[in-house]
């Protein structure tokens, strides 16, 4: 029996421990990142993890685990930045960081344990490279309302599409964990 809090916090704490290593690493250089450019960024990678899954081969010797990590992380730079205004500094300390990253990841983790009552943990039974797709689709969903300068008719917004594909990660990192 699966215990999807358990796996879903362990993948979780993989990707936040790299996060603020790059934090530490690196600063918050991510903030400068406009909107667009972040999206494009979690495209990149899930277009790398499709063709590593159609072709089988990589060629720059990091797998398909490394790829959605990033994605992970990057959904959550999003969901920050998303909540920052222009008073908001580039700079933010690491414990800062730490703790706005574990802010996402509860709202993102209550969202997906209230999709699973609904759905009934179907994902398990979804093969990864469908995963895969859905993250492609709300890329594309994103980019529109980007596109559209955030406005929607009958659609979910910017931060869900972003949820649904953070979700999407953890539960592909999960399937992938031996």
């Amino acid at each position: 029996m699966s215990n999807t809090s358990t796996e879903y916090d362990a993948v979780i704490n993989t990707c936040k421990g790299l996060f603020i290593k790059k934090t530490i690493d690196y600063g918050t250089a991510w903030r400068i990142l406009r909107p667009e450019s972040i999206t494009d960024q979690i495209f990149i990678k899930a277009q790398r993890i499709r063709t590593l899954e159609e072709k089988k081969i990589s060629k720059v010797g990091e797998d398909i685990t490394s790829e959605y990590i990033g994605i992970v992380n990057y959904c959550v730079i999003a969901m920050m930045q998303l909540d920052s205004g222009p008073e908001t500094p580039l700079e933010i300390l690491a414990d800062d960081v730490s703790r706005m990253f574990d802010e996402k990841v509860k709202e993102t983790k209550d969202l997906m344990f209230a999709k699973n009552h609904d759905y009934g943990e179907a994902w398990r039974d979804m093969r990864i490279s469908s995963l895969t797709d859905l993250i492609l689709m709300k890329i594309l969903r994103v980019k529109q309302i980007e596109d559209n300068k955030g406005q929607t008719l009958a659609s979910e917004g910017i931060k869900a599409n972003y949820q649904d594909m953070l979700n999407y990660s953890v539960f592909a990192l999960i399937k992938l964990t031996p």
